[in-house]
Parts: structure tokens; C-alpha cells; sequence
């Protein structure tokens, strides 16, 4: 009995070692990236913006396979957010998804971030209408 309560304690000690551990690293993490922030404003549009028209719309149509992003609409960015350079026929919507497109994070405005995607018609309808506008 005296063995099974030890071993308890070293392991309930051991987990409270870890999670220790682990607050503290993600403390330091969050007061380190909040203050050394690489992008912490939106650059100037140019920069967000991609020259050639024609590889923004190849990248946007390389997040599906072939026989979807074929026929599925594709948005590219513009100076005044996005627009319609192909239109679609299936109710998929192709985009080169940028830094604000994802969680709030270091990178949230790092104007070379370039994630395509496409998303089915019910995606178009809602999520996509709030990662495609501009802050």
C-alpha cells in the first residue's frame, strides 16, 4: 500500500513538474512574440499584391485537384480587395489566401504569405466572405 501511494505521489509530482514546464515556456513564448512582432501593421497593398494575374490564377486553382478547380470561380486580389478574374460553373471558389487569412498571429501581416485554397459553394457563402475582405 505504502509502494502504490510513493509511486502516486513521484508521478502526480512528475506531472506537475511538466505542466510547469509547459506554462512557462508558452508564457515566455506569448511575451516574446508580442513584443519582437515582425509584421505588426498591414504593409502598403503593392506589396500583397501578385504582378503576374495569370500565376495568381494558376496558384489558386493548384489547391484542388484538376477536375474542380477546372470549373470552380477564382478570386485574385486587387487594389480594392477581391475580384472575380474567372468565373466558376461547379460552386467552388479558388483564392490565393494571404497573411490575414489565417489565425492572428506573428505573420498576420506578412505581406509574402501566399496560401491557395479553394472552398465548396456553402465555404463561398459564409467562411470565405469574412478571410476575402481586406482589414
Amino acid at each position: 500500500m505504502l509502494k502504490k501511494i510513493s509511486a502516486i505521489a513521484i508521478k502526480s509530482f512528475a506531472v506537475l513538474l511538466v505542466l510547469g514546464t509547459a506554462y512557462q515556456a508558452v508564457a515566455q513564448a506569448a511575451t516574446t512574440s508580442s513584443t519582437t512582432t515582425p509584421h505588426a501593421k498591414m504593409a502598403p497593398i503593392d506589396q500583397y499584391l501578385m504582378a503576374d494575374r495569370a500565376a495568381e490564377i494558376a496558384l489558386a486553382r493548384s489547391a484542388a485537384p484538376e477536375s474542380i478547380s477546372r470549373d470552380a470561380e477564382v478570386l485574385v486580389l486587387g487594389r480594392h480587395g477581391f475580384e472575380t478574374a474567372v468565373k466558376g460553373t461547379n460552386g467552388f471558389v479558388c483564392i490565393v489566401g494571404r497573411s490575414w487569412t489565417s489565425a492572428a498571429d506573428a505573420d498576420f501581416w506578412d505581406p509574402k504569405v501566399r496560401v491557395p485554397m479553394c472552398v465548396n459553394a456553402a465555404a463561398a457563402r459564409s467562411y470565405l466572405l469574412r478571410i476575402s475582405t481586406i482589414a
